[in-house]
């Protein structure tokens, strides 16, 4: 009987979208699937609507965390993915172009040492141990360095062939050394004392996946993306978005209520949110698209600030606590 395959349509037309534009095939996959999925979710909403089964003069969103597949994130550990990626693929170019990789050396087992050293270390929970898990982390990147260069030297000594294969593992080496790069400018920060960096990277696989914290005491940060996810009065998920990075939720409150027109051709009566989605800009913006009610509370400095004007108004002063 053989594995099960895909039509011979839907074969040629993935063949099409990698040939145009050249991802992997679990990301060729992967995206793919996405569409079905957001596809069949819009045939289910329209099928709904027509026998009148799906209400939606209600509107309630809310913010979630998708986590990506990847261990805890630490600056010695990514640089450690880095090193072992850059030395997986400079061997498999030792074995079809010996002369370029010839002086490179395989260091993955000395970072592997750092790394449990590491571990050693934050087990005493001492302010002392800190100080000793920067001056490994710097061993790390002082290898980690010394791995890059190692790499850029086989880059250039690599002649090009005409060999399909070996270009692509040329600048698959090329790519690896970038984003390891920018793993050790993060690394070196840390070290330095900069412990807050923007738009971290928090995986050498999942390029895209970023620390978010949702207030949860189980998990403080998790790692991954964040969702949007609309439901109406009748249960039923209307919309949803993936996000890269962490957007904050006010900024997405306008864009479902929007996407909510845009798939029922009319505003919700009442919009219903938690008070990460409120502000005064967004009640008057969803008035103006035609809500009627809007539940969206507003975060204890929010209702503060709205206090004190008030009550500046009426000539009166008010002490407020955090």
């Amino acid at each position: 009987m053989g594995r099960p395959t895909y039509p011979i349509e839907k074969y040629l037309c993935l063949m099409v979208l990698k040939r145009k534009y050249n991802p992997g095939y679990e990301s060729l996959v992967k995206e793919v699937g996405d569409q079905v999925v957001e596809q069949i979710n819009e045939a289910l909403l329209q099928k709904l609507k027509e026998k009148e089964v799906l209400k939606h003069r209600k509107l309630r969103t809310d913010t979630t965390v998708v986590e990506s597949d990847i261990h805890h994130p630490t600056d010695a550990t990514l640089l450690q993915d880095g090193v072992r990626v850059i030395t997986r693929l400079v061997q498999k170019i030792r074995k079809v172009a010996s002369h370029a990789a010839q002086d490179f050396e395989d260091r993955t087992s000395e970072i592997k040492e750092k790394i449990l050293s590491i571990a050693k270390v934050l087990r005493r929970r001492t302010r002392k141990s800190w100080e000793e898990v920067d001056k490994i982390t710097q061993e790390v990147i002082d290898v980690t360095e010394a791995v890059c260069d190692k790499a850029k030297s086989v880059v250039e000594k690599m002649r090009d062939e005409g060999k399909n294969a070996l270009n692509q593992s040329k600048q698959k080496v090329t790519d690896a050394i970038a984003l390891t790069e920018k793993l050790l400018n993060q690394a070196r920060q840390v070290v330095s004392g900069t412990r807050v960096i923007p738009d971290r990277i928090v995986s050498f696989f999942d390029r895209e996946a970023r620390p978010i914290k949702k207030g949860k005491l189980a998990k403080a940060t998790e790692f991954g993306y964040k969702v949007r996810i609309d439901e109406t009065e009748s249960g039923f998920v209307t919309g949803y978005a993936v996000y890269k990075g962490n957007p904050s939720d006010d900024e997405l409150l306008v864009l479902a209520v929007e996407e909510h027109i845009r798939r029922f051709g009319k505003a919700p009566n009442a919009v219903a949110t938690d008070r990460g989605f409120g502000s005064k800009k967004n009640e008057t913006e969803l008035t103006d698209c035609g809500v009627v009610r809007v539940s969206t509370p507003w975060a204890a400095a929010g209702i503060g600030a709205l206090l004190a004007q008030k009550a500046g108004k009426l000539g009166r002063v008010w002490n407020f606590g955090t």
